[in-house]
């Protein structure tokens, strides 16, 4: 989630995403690989000489970030220390609180009982 974040943020070359994350080469080659191969990111050239690849967020990559916009609003309210994830709006730079919304009734899921079930994806295409 955190290589997410940073490609979210506009770190999109590996050796930005290294900086910022602070882990070894392979380790994050191998989550870049990962991430790919399961098509929430995808590699575009942006160098011939020296070859050169960023990393980008696919369209399914961009539909993950509501989720990290709610789990930096957990970290707002969680993490006693350290850095956080703050949220803004572009256009006015207001910092905005994300809630989780009901699509089909509009209403606020963290004010009524929720319960996870397991179904077939099929069930729901």
């Amino acid at each position: 989630m955190l290589v997410l974040r940073d490609v979210a943020l506009g770190l999109t070359k590996f050796d930005q995403l290294r900086a910022s994350l602070g882990i070894a080469p392979n380790i994050l080659s191998r989550r870049l690989r990962s991430l790919t191969e399961a098509g929430v990111l995808e590699r575009r050239k942006y160098s011939e000489r020296p070859t050169r690849e960023e990393y980008l967020l696919t369209q399914a990559g961009s539909d993950f970030l509501p989720v990290l916009y709610v789990i930096a609003e957990w970290g707002l309210h969680h993490n006693g220390e350290g850095r956080v994830t703050r949220l803004s709006d572009t256009e006015t730079g207001a910092f905005v609180r994300p809630i989780v919304i009901d699509k089909v009734t509009g209403l606020d899921l963290l004010d009524r009982p929720i319960r996870l079930t397991l179904d077939d994806i099929k069930d729901h295409a």
